[in-house]
């Protein structure tokens, strides 16, 4: 049992329960009290944790990730997205096996660090000699101690066909298929507490054939499992499926039957009235990615509109190659920023952006019922902030101090209940090896050996 205590506590419930003084107490992977004050009942041989000045929250929930692309920083800096990718798709035909592991390593580390206890991952670049890349992530996600829900991806539209990426980054449609059945007949859990869970992910409408993204979806829904793609991200994918298909991105999803309760799709920026409308009446999650979306001026997506709509919005970091900082923590106050760009400064409270980094997250993945708000019966993932520093003094709001407020460090995070950060430092991983691992993986694809 741990009992935490004496801090603020925002349980990011239904009723939105907040406490001032509170605690939470977790026994073995599952919360079983929240309430106000000291913890009184039964505790005996309780680890406690003394969390003045901190802030209990759900942990984090990262939506939407490409941690393959930890190893390629930095790249293509002024270009939009259809730019960044043909710059980029040549140097990731050359990752492998090890490469992910020490990226997908450095990735969860710092999602880790920044709060996060669940991310989901979009491994959609699979070079025929690059090994068992799906396997690396996944083992790296359980060095680390995260939950984690891969998505197996897949292009199948190469440049010759009228798509955007070259030839060798592509994969015969059957055999993509093939290798998603076998990922979730290897890798997926559906037992309740799963630490992994595969969804199927092709990657894009630009990247991907009208065959792959139907039977894909068949799939999915054949075994049990969640849909991903990016969609409706750029104008130039816009204007891509209004030639090639004769519609918007929304419309062309819908005629593959890839909106429902079981999809969520990456960014949304760019929808009409109507398209939102779909993507409610359908229960069509979404990821947020403000920075992303920021780095290559993709645009602003259209959260007000989308949570008044009733679409599950949660938020995600996006590829570390578009998003250099990594931090799921840092992405509330972006998420804030960028929805007040766009519709004023009552577009988006604190507290709803914390709601997007964690139980719209959850319901993106389909895991509400055990994720997202601390709760009795739901899984012992907490972050306990520290707002008792020098960035933090004098907010006497303490979910406006995590949101406002420079990326706060942590006091714990759990994660079923297991410690994977302490006092700001990683408990499971050594940190500098990580980078060192990491810098070893980047610089071999930048010198091309």
């Amino acid at each position: 049992m741990i009992v935490v205590e004496h801090c603020a506590v925002s349980t990011v419930d239904g009723a939105g329960t907040e406490y001032a003084d509170g605690h939470v107490v977790m026994e073995g992977d599952r919360i079983v009290a929240v309430g106000p004050g000291r913890y009184e009942g039964r505790a005996d041989g309780a680890v406690r944790v003394d969390g003045t000045g901190c802030l209990a929250t759900p942990g984090l929930v990262n939506t939407h990730h490409h941690l393959y692309q930890w190893a390629t920083r930095g790249y293509a800096q002024q270009e939009i997205l259809f730019g960044w990718l043909t710059e980029l798709y040549p140097v990731w035909a050359r990752i492998d096996a090890g490469i992910v592991h020490a990226a997908a390593t450095a990735g969860l580390a710092q999602l880790a660090l920044s709060g996060c206890t669940t991310s989901t991952d979009h491994q959609y670049v699979f070079p025929r000699d690059g090994g068992d890349i799906l396997a690396a992530e996944i083992d790296a996600a359980a060095s680390v101690g995260l939950r984690f829900h891969p998505c197996r991806g897949s292009m199948d539209l190469s440049v010759k066909d009228g798509g955007l990426p070259p030839d060798s980054v592509v994969e015969d449609t059957d055999a993509a298929l093939a290798a998603t059945k076998e990922a979730i007949d290897r890798f997926h859990d559906p037992s309740p507490g799963a630490m992994v869970r595969i969804a199927v992910a092709p990657c894009s409408p630009f990247s991907v054939t009208p065959r792959l993204m139907r039977e894909a979806a068949d799939l999915a829904r054949a075994e049990g499992v969640r849909l991903h793609t990016h969609l409706a991200e750029t104008v130039e994918e816009e204007k891509y499926c209004r030639e090639i298909h004769r519609c918007t991105p929304v419309e062309y999803a819908e005629s593959l039957g890839w909106l429902g309760p079981d999809v969520w799709l990456a960014h949304a920026v760019h929808l009409d009235s109507g398209a939102i409308g779909k993507l409610g009446a359908t229960g069509t999650g979404v990821a947020h990615c403000p920075s992303s979306n920021g780095r290559l001026g993709a645009g602003i997506a259209p959260v007000r509109d989308l949570l008044d709509a009733r679409v599950p919005v949660g938020l995600g970091v996006d590829g570390a190659a578009s998003q250099e900082a990594g931090q799921l923590g840092a992405e509330l106050r972006q998420a804030l920023y960028l929805a007040r760009l766009r519709g004023g400064p009552a577009a988006l409270t604190a507290r709803e952006s914390l709601a997007l980094g964690t139980i719209g997250g959850a319901r993106c993945l389909g895991r509400d019922d055990e994720l997202g708000s601390l709760e009795p019966g739901k899984l012992a993932d907490l972050a306990l902030w520290r707002l008792d520093g020098l960035g933090h003094a004098g907010i006497d709001d303490p979910v406006a101090a995590l949101v406002f407020g420079p990326p706060a460090p942590l006091r714990l995070l759990l994660v079923g209940g297991r410690a994977v950060v302490q006092d700001g430092a990683l408990s499971t991983m050594d940190e500098p090896a990580v980078a060192a691992s990491l810098a070893k993986a980047a610089r071999t694809l930048r010198e091309g050996r």
